[in-house]
This record gives structure tokens, sequence and C-alpha cells, in this order.
């Protein structure tokens, strides 16, 4: 008795796979954590008006409703799945060229070192999607009505901003950024609680980036670091403070939104694997 056997077996190359799964996780990353991220961004620029993170969660809560928690969220939900699948494909290829394009177990130093070459490179995609993100984040902040927003959502934000400020204009904060994400990335993908960890040594550039994210007057990273340290003191707030607003919501969102990345990257990657 002849067996039907396919005469080809279709099969993704790893970087399709890669790629594929990046975006998957970059999706549910943005599901879990979101909420989180608004509440953090708006203790980051508006810090003084709120006394805790519960409270910024019910002024917003009760002002916007659940889904205004999930205000500016299209810019991730359409650049998170690429930053994660370029996230992920990037690490791949850094850490295979540091291990001699041998498949061995690096060590952590390697790891780490994949990690901040990987974080030097996505900085450069995620300075859009989060300026993006923290311009729809905080445009409301000051407003009463509707009618009074900015912006028409993420796309006439992007192009309202472009005609004004030309593409460096999309990439104000790419230096913070990068100064945020080489060390970031280098714990991220150390292990263990890295999704909580990586945020320590970066929480403080974080802090500025969106500070300059939302006031593009600022023409640098000094002028905006001169001018929270300036605005600390006037309010008599002390420097750790001024810089770990929203460090709270910020590990409540990392443990939670990390492990779903992390478990929708491989359980993806296996399913196609076995395709």
């Amino acid at each position: 008795m002849d067996v039907y056997s396919p005469a080809h077996h279709f099969t993704l190359s790893p970087p399709a796979q890669n790629l594929i799964s990046g975006t998957v996780a970059g999706w549910v990353q943005v599901v879990v954590g979101f909420p989180f991220d608004t509440v953090k961004v708006n203790l980051q620029t508006n810090g003084s008006k709120y006394r805790s993170a519960i409270e910024c969660l019910g002024v917003l809560y009760r002002k916007y409703g659940f889904l205004g928690l999930y205000k500016g969220s299209t810019s991730p939900l359409m650049g998170n799945g690429l930053c994660n699948a370029v996230l992920f494909t990037t690490n791949e290829t850094f850490r295979r060229l540091i291990g001699g394009g041998e498949k061995r177990t690096l060590s952590l130093r390697e790891i780490g070192t994949a990690g901040a070459y990987t974080g030097a490179v996505m900085a450069f995609f995620n300075t859009p999607v989060e300026l993006l993100k923290v311009q729809l984040q905080t445009e409301s902040n000051n407003k009463k009505f509707v009618t009074e927003r900015k912006y028409n959502g993420v796309i006439d934000a992007g192009i309202q901003i472009f005609k004004k400020r030309r593409i460096t204009g999309l990439y104000h904060g790419i230096t913070i950024t990068v100064l945020r994400d080489i060390p970031s990335f280098a714990t991220y993908f150390s292990g263990g609680t890295a999704g909580i960890a990586c945020w320590i040594p970066c929480y403080p550039q974080d802090v500025i980036k969106s500070q300059m994210q939302k006031n593009l007057e600022f023409k640098s990273t000094i002028e905006c670091f001169r001018a929270i340290i300036s605005n600390a003191r006037a309010t008599n707030t002390s420097i750790f403070k001024t810089f770990s607003r929203g460090f709270g919501p910020t590990m409540a969102r990392a443990f939670p939104a990390n492990a779903a990345t992390f478990l929708a990257y491989e359980m993806t990657l296996s399913a196609l694997r076995n395709y």
C-alpha cells in the first residue's frame, strides 16, 4: 500500500522564524504591559500632580476609562512587533558572531556583550516608536475636551511631527535612548530576573527620554537634564525621587510583560520549528 508523503516539506529559515516569533512576542508585550507603561510615563512627565502610582492610575481610569490606559498603544502595536522581531533576530546574530559562528554556550559576559550591541541597534528602532507613544500618552494631560487634542491618532502624530521637524523630529531623544538601551539590553538577555534587573542601570535615562519626547523643544539631552534638575530644586524634590518617578509601575509591569514576551516568543518559535 502506498503511503502519501509530500515531496517537499516547507520550512522557514531561522531568521524568518525569529522575525515571526519576535513579532508575536511584541504584540503580547504591549497587550500585557501597556497600562503600566501609561502610568509610568505620566508619573515621569507629570509626577508632581500625583502622590502615588495608585492615585495616578485612579485619575487616568476615572478620566478616560479602561481603554484610556491603552492611549497611544497603536504606535507600539504597530512598531513593537517589528522592534521585537529585529531585537531577537539581531541578538541571535550577535551571539553567533561572538561565538565565532559555532553553536556553543556563551559565557555570561559574552551574552551581555551581545545584548549591549543589540541595544545600540534597537535604539534606532525604538526612538520613533516611543516618541509617538509618549506624545499620545501625554497630550491629554492638560486637555479637558477631546476636540482640543493635538493629534488624531498615531499616523497623524507622525505626519505632523515629520512636517514640522522632518526625520530628526521623529528621532528626538536618540542619544539618551542609546544610552538607555545599551545597558538595558545587556542585562535583559542575561537571564534570571533580567526583566526586572534591566531597568536598574537605565531608569534615570528613561526619565530623561520621556521628558525629551514629551517636550520636543529641548535641543539636547544636556539641556533636558539641566531642566529636570532645575525643576527638582525649585519644587524641593530630591534628585533620587525625581529620577525614580514611575519606577513602581515599571517593576509591576516588568515581570508579567517580560515573562509573557519570552513565553510568546518561545512558543511561537517552537511551533514554527515543528511545523
